[in-house]
């Protein structure tokens, strides 16, 4: 229950909603019993099978807060009817019944607005939620959690939520009060033979409840399945060139048959225990109204009841339809599991504290004045370290290269740099402050990335050039494209800058696709610019556009570029060799190729090849 409450507390803002939720659900209960409850006078007036003369109030009865009162009531009016015309009596009852049964069904329509209106919030609520903490998460977060599982999560989890959870809310709310009303309405009838029934039912209650838990049970397994499902489809799309070029089309399809048997396997036993759900709650409702039957017209033949015909025929309606809520109520608890296993798999996610997140201090970062600094940094993935003791001062305006084998550290440092991570020891620094000691977003206010990979979003030229710069002018962008030798090939396209790229940039080359990363961070004009890979996966010419874009680019700013091709990082004013994540070697391309140490064997091996 605590995870179905905590569901319904993303329904804000509730404002008025609630009350006028429960007030409306009442009136609907009140006019149901009415309909049902209209019958005991007509049966004993009308087909004159009353066991006792039913005298007529000489005038209308003072008020007060009690089923008496309003039976009185009618029957003042009713029964001097009956007097006059029983056709007119007739007529007077069809009227209520109709006025009743509009009623009620006004405000079912009612109740029916304000759960889509509460709905809708929640699951508004809800994903926002669940995308504001993706959103805010660690990188590293996203490199142990598999992307089809998160997908799911938020897509298939949020909509299973909406299915079950949100939509038992009316189920919850209303019903209950409907059995409160049929309840209060067979007591007023006969609290004897009330009495009785009600010891039938917590048997049928804990039937229920024991299918309802092996549910959930299976729920979470079927939700865990989707998950692998979605990530087996992603990875699929994403590598089907590779999958085609290894002749992989078998064993891929046999793993995900593989995963679909599971689902399937684990989906069917779920239905089996939902659906034996609400025939057992019918039957057993059906059993209890048999029960009544028995027991009531036994007491009735054995003249141990002062109940008439009409009055036990009423019990009877009204009895039976207390199948319809509590079968609503079993049905909704069924199938609510499902939807709570899918909302602990969203709380697992919500409920997670980002690894890098602002100290309650941190102050903003508001010019970079003078250096950025390793102080003893270490790092490690797990257990295995990938950086050791780091010492290095990057002055402002410098330009620093890290090269050296794969595996490195290269692209963890420059992680290090905008706090995608923290290190494990020692301190980065800029300008003698800790970046622990700063906010996140001030930090990367400051800074600019063009990676080997370049991520672009399936939408216009001008919305990826101005991605995170949503004030920017038509003229800025056209600017920021022209220094990253964009502009030409992008006024060729048909619609120019508001040409669509497709997803992840498809309709651009990939020399193309790396300028338009340049654009967007000349556009953002960052003090520190991180480099990593940013020619390496381009051809010859591709590459010669894009180098001569950077050159633009990291003019008058600090930059740390990662490179495998030594030629693109000569001009550096200093360049560090890493390997095991350590700093083995330092300097100018000059003075490193005149140590002939690892640095001049790399270029020997680069000018060979």
């Amino acid at each position: 229950m605590k995870t179905y409450f905590r569901v319904l507390s993303y329904a804000k803002p509730l404002g008025w909603l609630a009350p006028q939720y429960l007030i409306y659900a009442l009136f609907q209960t009140v006019f149901s019993v009415i309909t049902l409850g209209i019958l005991t006078p007509v049966l004993n007036v009308l087909f004159m099978v009353e066991t006792e003369p039913t005298e007529i109030p000489e005038s209308i009865p003072d008020f007060y807060f009690g089923l008496q009162y309003f039976k009185d009531v009618f029957n003042y009016y009713f029964l001097d009817i009956v007097q006059e015309d029983r056709f007119l009596a007739l007529q007077f009852v069809c009227g209520i019944l109709i006025v009743s049964i509009f009623l009620s069904n006004l405000f079912k329509y009612l109740l029916a607005v304000i759960s889509a209106i509460v709905r809708a919030n929640v699951i508004s609520n809800l994903r926002n939620a669940l995308y504001d903490r993706l959103i805010n998460m660690h990188i590293g977060y996203y490199t142990e959690e598999r992307k089809g599982n998160i997908m799911s999560k938020v897509m298939a989890d949020v909509q299973e939520v909406e299915n079950t959870v949100v939509n038992s809310l009316k189920v919850v709310v209303k019903e209950p009060l409907m059995l409160i009303g049929y309840f209060v309405a067979l007591f007023f009838i006969s609290a004897k033979l009330t009495g009785i029934t009600l010891i039938i039912l917590p048997v049928s209650g804990f039937i229920i409840s024991y299918i309802a838990i092996s549910i959930k049970k299976r729920a979470i397994k079927s939700q865990e399945t989707i998950g692998n499902i979605s990530n087996i489809l992603e990875e699929t799309i994403g590598g089907m060139r590779i999958i085609k070029a290894f002749n992989a089309i078998s064993f891929s399809k046999k793993r995900f048959e593989k995963e679909v048997d599971v689902y399937a396997k684990v989906n069917v036993s779920m239905q089996k225990r939902q659906a034996l759900s609400s025939p057992t709650s019918e039957f057993l409702g059906v059993f209890v109204v048999v029960g009544v039957l028995l027991i009531g017209g036994s007491m009735i033949l054995g003249g141990e009841s002062e109940l008439s015909a009409g009055s036990f025929i009423t019990f009877i309606a009204i009895y039976s339809q207390l199948l319809v809520p509590a079968k609503a109520l079993s049905t909704a608890f069924s199938n609510v599991q499902r939807g709570l296993a899918s909302a602990e798999r969203i709380f697992g996610i919500i409920d997670l504290e980002p690894a890098i997140k602002d100290k309650s201090s941190a102050k903003k970062l508001v010019e970079f004045k003078s250096e950025l600094s390793f102080k003893n940094v270490s790092f490690a993935y797990g257990e295995e370290k990938v950086l050791k003791k780091i010492n290095i001062n990057i002055h402002k305006g410098e330009t620093i290269a890290l090269v050296g084998p794969s595996g490195g550290g290269k692209s963890t440092m420059a992680d290090l740099v905008p706090r995608f991570y923290d290190p494990i020891e020692g301190d980065v620094q800029i300008d003698g402050i800790s970046l622990k000691d700063l906010t996140v977003e001030s930090i990367r206010a400051k800074m600019g990335i063009v990676s080997q990979e370049s991520i672009l979003f399936n939408d216009s030229i001008f919305n990826n050039i101005a991605f995170g710069k949503p004030e920017c002018t038509l003229e800025e962008v056209i600017h920021a494209a022209q220094v990253a030798n964009a502009h030409e090939f992008i006024s060729q396209m048909e619609g120019g800058y508001e040409a669509k790229i497709g997803e992840r940039g498809t309709k651009l080359s990939g020399g193309q696709r790396q300028r338009i990363s340049i654009a967007r961070a000349i556009l953002k004009n960052p003090d520190i610019l991180i480099l990593d890979e940013a020619t390496s996966a381009l051809d010859s010419e591709s590459e010669k556009l894009v180098q001569d874009a950077l050159t633009n680019l990291m003019k008058n700013r600090t930059s740390i570029v990662i490179a495998h091709r030594l030629s693109t990082i000569q001009e550096a004013d200093k360049i560090y060799v890493m390997q095991e994540g350590e700093i083995i070697e330092e300097g100018k391309h000059d003075d490193l190729l005149k140590k002939g140490g690892v640095y001049k064997k790399l270029i020997e091996i680069q000018s060979v090849s």
